[in-house]
Order: structure tokens, then C-alpha cells, then sequence
């Protein structure tokens, strides 16, 4: 439960708090770009290093290695995935290196998902994203369901911790037996976890009528969110980011791992 982590927001001033969430998120979206349309380690190397600076400024670093630690699982599953492909669905069950590097590099793309979502995350306040869906014309309907999505999803993977913690104290196994007794395994687990979400959707809603949520269409807000210098300059990474990025695809030959090393040696 671990990757949730990163979606869970901490409190803690520093210059990547203080940014405007929509510049963030502009920024998030150029690095999945620019994730997607390479296929080779360097430049995916490259954008997994970038977004180290933006950690250690934010002063989540703990935060962030556990939702990548977290993520690890399904970065071994698409790891595995492809080697898998590439032997049996390739030319004549070999696997290379340039196969390896291939589906290492399709794994490194994932992470550096993970790794900027995570970020954006972290240092995103739920309130601030939800002013920041507003003032862009989203419904407040939908931008309130999103950022309650954001705010349960971390606090019902803590909760499905605690149950798995209490399941084992009371003697149930989740870790052996086969693949389709594991999954029975977890039923104990997924029945109060339900039971405890649907409790908590009762109370939300029932905390919302009681503030005549939805009563009027004007809504005011106590804060507003206004572009400062270190947006700007976020902003002009960003173009940089997503500029560079088509330039080097279109234009620029970048050498596989394999080529690299052939040619060096």
C-alpha cells in the first residue's frame, strides 16, 4: 500500500508548495509527454533524474522512495511482461540485449509516471487543486468528486493496512497457498474494507446536507490563486521540457545502450 503514499499530500512549506498547482500540473503533463514518445533509456534516464531537484526541494524525499517502492511491483510485472513477449512472440525463443534494454526502458517509462505524479501529489494541497479545477472551468461538482478521490484513496489504503495487520493477528495467512487461494485469502480483508468505505461515504454525505452542500450556484472561495515568479520560471522548464523533447525525437539520432557500448568497445 505503500505506492498510495504518494498520492497523500504533506504539509510543509517550501518553494514546491508555493507553486501554483496549474503551472504543476502543466509541467506533470509535458513530462508524460516527453515520457511517451521515447523509447530509449538515455532520455527516459534523463527525465527521472529532473525530477530529483524538485524532491529535495520539497523536502519529501521519505514520502516519495516509499510510493516508488510501492510502484516497484507493478514495474516488475511490466519488466516481466515484456521479456515474456519478446522471447516467446520473437524470432526463434532468443532474447537479446537490445530485447532487455527494450522492456527496461518500457519499465523506466512507468517510473518516471509514478515519479512525477507522485510528486505533483505530495506537494499539492486537495484545496488548491480543487480552486485550481474551478477557476479552469471544471464543473465544482466533478472537481469536488476528484478531490475527495484524492483524499480517501490514501486514508482507505492506510485502513486496508490496519485490517490486513488485524487479519493476521488473528491467524489468517496471506501469503501462501496458490494464486486462487491467496485471492480467497484476501476476502476477509476486501468485506470490512467495504463496509468501512461505505460508512465513510454515509458520513461524508451526510456532513455535506447538513452544510446545504450544492444549495446555491455562486460559490466564493477564501483564497485565490495568482501566478508568482517561481511559476514563471516553472513554466519556462516546462516549455523548455516539452520543446527539447520533440526537437531531440525529430531531429536528434539517440543511440540505444547496446549501440552505445558497441560503439565504445
Amino acid at each position: 500500500m505503500s505506492v498510495f503514499d504518494g498520492l497523500k499530500f504533506r504539509k510543509v512549506y517550501s518553494p514546491i508548495h508555493n507553486l501554483d498547482p496549474r503551472i504543476k500540473f502543466v509541467y506533470v503533463c509535458a513530462v508524460f509527454v516527453a515520457a511517451i514518445i521515447f523509447w530509449e533509456i538515455l532520455p527516459l534516464m534523463v527525465l527521472f533524474l529532473m525530477q530529483i531537484p524538485f524532491v529535495l526541494l520539497a523536502r519529501v524525499q521519505k514520502q516519495w522512495l516509499r510510493s516508488l517502492r510501492g510502484a516497484a511491483f507493478l514495474a516488475v510485472i511490466i519488466f516481466s511482461v515484456n521479456i515474456a513477449t519478446k522471447f516467446f512472440f520473437g524470432s526463434g525463443y532468443v532474447l537479446t540485449a537490445a530485447d532487455v534494454e527494450s522492456a527496461f526502458a518500457l519499465t523506466l517509462r512507468f517510473i518516471v509516471l509514478v515519479e512525477s505524479f507522485s510528486v505533483f501529489f505530495l506537494t499539492t494541497s486537495p484545496d488548491h487543486l480543487g480552486l485550481a479545477l474551478e477557476m479552469t472551468r471544471v464543473p465544482y461538482e466533478f472537481a469536488f468528486a476528484f478531490t475527495t478521490a484524492v483524499r480517501f484513496v490514501p486514508v482507505l489504503a492506510e485502513e486496508a493496512q490496519t485490517i490486513m495487520d488485524a487479519q493476521k493477528a488473528r491467524g489468517l495467512e496471506l501469503e501462501k497457498g496458490n494464486f486462487m487461494k491467496r485471492i480467497k485469502n484476501y476476502i476477509p480483508v476486501l468485506i470490512p474494507l467495504i463496509v468501512s468505505a461505505i460508512r465513510r461515504s454515509l458520513e461524508l454525505a451526510e456532513a455535506m446536507e447538513s452544510r446545504a452542500w450544492g444549495a446555491t450556484k455562486k460559490r466564493t472561495n477564501l483564497y485565490a490563486l495568482k501566478l508568482h515568479t517561481g511559476d514563471i520560471a516553472l513554466l519556462a522548464i516546462t516549455i523548455g521540457v516539452l520543446a527539447a523533447s520533440i526537437y531531440i525525437r525529430l531531429y536528434v539520432y539517440v543511440p540505444t545502450l547496446v549501440q552505445l557500448f558497441q560503439g565504445l568497445f
